[in-house]
């Protein structure tokens, strides 16, 4: 393939993905941004609507090893274009339920469908883009995530309070069914050398191995603390505003976009630093875990600071500084699977990654209605996010030694047969 054409498609692939980054947290956004009016509507509790929202992530959770299977065994073209239609589907159907059990079923289909598209992401990533220039994608494409949460709070409630919720989860599902269509006849298979191991699938000797590894379990633990605290300000950022803070519906969309945005600045950050320590001739691996412990420890620390926040201005700032480090520790911990796994097996490795995060994650939002609904405050709940961020960050430091080495695996197999 030529220079340009590659260059031109590997382009339009990204731009696809980003694309797909801001409708996926466009969706996963939209029951928080209509939280208080679902609840009226409804007549549910805020432990309920937490139960809603823990319900997705342990089903994006639970999908996440199926789906890093299947990323690995059919490729993303196909996962992550059925993948889109399916949570686009789910979401359409939000707009329609009228229960909690509805709800809940929609909710199940929604995370099931989510679950492919950051494991296939980082994966088209890896496979596009050589270990020297990965870091500014990875950083492009996880900030397309915050980008959607922080289009979500001002173009969501806009939709909620014109046309109301019904319509609101219509209209962005439909979106998302748009990029599904596109994605398919665009995609194809990168043409490099290092594809070629791509087709020795992943088995369950692979499985064994890859459980025995200590630095698989550091990733699994500490990325727990990533997204116990991303999970936790996605879910409960507007409410927290209008509930601690006394403001209106519409004042919430337009400030709860500024955290958001600074997690998005966090992201390409950290990609372009990643990038600039290799090509410095910085160990990869090294030097990812010390962006990711190191935005662990800041954010802990920011999350505890906001208990202390005295005004609403306070509180956006802070937690914009807790989200901006959270984003700079979860863009460079997406590049750490990217160079820890064996080449084939980073579909299979950043989907186990996300399970364990997201199963342990999916506890945030249910805890912090439940709390709510007992205490009416959030100083607890943001004061046991920062415990769960520092563990995490602890983890990395423990655990993430060495990389996963194919050699490793070759041997094991050798030894075991």
């Amino acid at each position: 393939m030529p220079v340009q054409h590659f260059r031109a498609l590997r382009s339009t692939i990204l731009g696809l993905l980003v694309l797909g980054g801001i409708v996926n947290f466009l969706d996963r956004s939209a029951l928080s941004i209509a939280n208080t009016t679902i609840r009226g509507d409804l007549h549910l509790s805020a432990t309920a609507v937490g139960a809603l929202l823990s319900i997705f992530s342990l089903a994006y959770g639970l999908a996440q090893v199926p789906a890093g299977w299947l990323l690995d065994r059919f490729g993303p073209r196909l996962i992550l274009s059925a993948g889109m239609m399916l949570w686009s589907a789910a979401q359409v159907a939000t707009g329609m339920v009228s229960s909690f059990a509805w709800l809940a079923m929609t909710r199940i289909g929604l995370g099931v469908g989510e679950a492919p598209f950051l494991p296939g992401g980082f994966k088209v990533v890896h496979d596009w883009y050589e270990v020297p220039e990965r870091g500014l994608p990875t950083g492009i494409l996880n900030a397309s995530t915050t980008l959607g949460q922080a289009f979500a709070p001002p173009l969501l409630t806009l939709l909620l309070l014109r046309y109301g919720w019904r319509s609101m989860f219509i209209a962005i599902g439909l979106l998302g069914v748009v990029i599904a269509l596109a994605w398919y006849p665009v995609y194809r298979e990168a043409p490099k050398p290092e594809n070629d191991k791509a087709i020795v699938k992943a088995s369950a000797r692979d499985w064994r191995w890859l459980l025995k590894q200590q630095t698989l379990w550091g990733m699994m633990l500490g990325f727990s603390g990533v997204n116990y605290t991303a999970w936790l300000y996605l879910a409960w950022l507007p409410g927290y505003l209008e509930a601690a803070h006394h403001l209106s519906l519409a004042k919430t969309g337009w400030l709860a976009a500024i955290p958001f945005l600074m997690g998005s600045a966090g992201m390409l950050i950290s990609g372009w630093t990643a990038d600039a320590l290799v090509r410095r001739r910085a160990d990869p691996l090294r030097s990812r875990k010390l962006l990711v412990v190191s935005g662990m420890v800041c954010s802990a620390a920011c999350t505890f600071a906001v208990t202390r926040a005295a005004s609403s201005g306070s509180a956006v700032a802070i937690i914009g500084m807790a989200l901006f480090f959270i984003h700079f520790a979860g863009t460079s911990a997406w590049g750490l699977v990217q160079v820890a796994a064996p080449a084939r097996l980073v579909g299979t490795v950043g989907a186990t990654q996300n399970f364990s995060s997201f199963l342990f994650a999916s506890i945030a939002p249910l805890l912090t209605g439940w709390i709510l609904d007992r205490t009416h405050s959030f100083q607890i709940a943001l004061v046991v996010c920062a415990c769960v961020t520092f563990l995490g960050a602890l983890a990395y430091l423990g655990l993430v030694r060495q990389p996963m080495a194919e050699d490793q695996l070759v041997s094991s197999m050798r030894i075991s047969s």
